[in-house]
């Protein structure tokens, strides 16, 4: 079968071809949209990342080429109409989990950083300059940590907690009893913003999760309050958390998303001006770490995510249906 790679990076073609599968990968450093749809013409599947832009548009062109599946490499499926693909009569895949540990862990690396400012230290010794001025962070021992969102990451993240003698809150639509035989104690969303010392996300985005943490939201937190997004940046209102950056509400800021990522993220953009104010005002905080969503990035999440994507392929070759990494509307 013929497959469009889209949004290719070489670690992606690494894994594709080291795996070995019969398929033919067609590999375009192109982003997905309705204007690159066209290089698909001709393959029966399409596979795409997390910055592809699978709108009707793009749907549509990529079924008139003859595409059926769009084959996700990645867990979220919000950048995918799925109405429209269901209208096309095109399936869509994905990799339900590829490596939960890489991201809960990475959550916790950013945290980490973020509260001892250990990005500002490294640049400043790099630079010749010892002084702790503006380092100063706090214990995580007795404090209280909320996450939102307990489901494979979230309930990873929940068990890092343990060791560190911390109070955590849990906040999601269906409680996990994992989460709170790890120590989590579920209660309303409202409590946990206010009581919490850390917030982290761990949820998908839909339109209920759709900028969750705004100016109403950041109103309920703490002062100081430490925010550390590996999720989605949708999840969170990026224009209200600058205002409350600039009130001192937030203490510090840990992204690994950005709602406004897609021509940004994952590119080498060091030659030119970015055109995104927003993100560019974020990074002129001196409390603000952002990274380019890298939290999946480890070598088993990249082997898992080529495994279950080739499987995808495999099972919609031979016309298998009701499978559990299909999405539908």
């Amino acid at each position: 079968m013929k497959v469009a790679v889209f949004s290719t990076k070489p670690h992606d073609r690494e894994y594709f071809d080291a795996a070995g599968s019969d398929h033919e990968f067609r590999y375009f450093e192109n982003r997905l949209r309705a204007e690159t749809a066209g290089l698909a013409k001709g393959c029966q599947a399409a596979c795409v990342f997390v910055n592809d832009e699978v709108d009707r548009d793009t749907i549509r062109e990529l079924a008139a080429g003859g595409v059926g599946l769009i084959a996700l490499r990645c867990a979220g499926f919000n950048n995918v109409d799925l109405a429209a693909a269901a209208d096309h009569g095109v399936r869509v895949m994905r990799v339900p989990e590829y490596s939960p540990h890489a991201v809960a862990e990475y959550c916790l690396a950013l945290l980490l950083a973020a509260n001892r400012h250990i990005h500002r230290a490294y640049s400043r010794v790099r630079d010749g300059n010892f002084e702790l001025k503006g380092l100063l962070g706090f214990d995580l021992h007795g404090k209280t940590i909320g996450v939102i969102g307990t489901g494979r990451i979230g309930l990873i993240f929940c068990k890092l907690l343990s060791g560190f003698g911390v109070r955590v809150l849990a906040s999601d639509p269906y409680p996990n009893e994992a989460a709170v035989a790890a120590g989590a104690s579920y209660v309303p969303l409202e409590q946990l913003l206010a009581e919490s010392h850390v917030i982290t996300l761990h949820c998908p985005l839909t339109p209920a999760t759709h900028h969750l943490i705004d100016d109403e939201a950041l109103s309920r937190c703490r002062d100081g309050v430490l925010l550390v997004n590996t999720s989605r940046g949708g999840l969170v209102d990026t224009a209200a958390v600058i205002r409350s950056l600039k009130s001192g509400k937030i203490g510090g800021l840990a992204l690994d998303v950005y709602e406004e990522e897609s021509g940004i993220f994952f590119e080498n953009l060091s030659d030119v001006v970015i055109d995104d104010d927003r993100l560019m005002r974020l990074m002129t905080f001196p409390n603000v770490l952002v990274t380019s969503h890298q939290a999946f990035f480890t070598a088993e999440a990249l082997s898992n995510i080529t495994s279950v994507t080739l499987d995808n392929l495999d099972a919609y070759e031979r016309g298998e249906t009701d499978l559990a990494t299909e999405v539908r509307s």
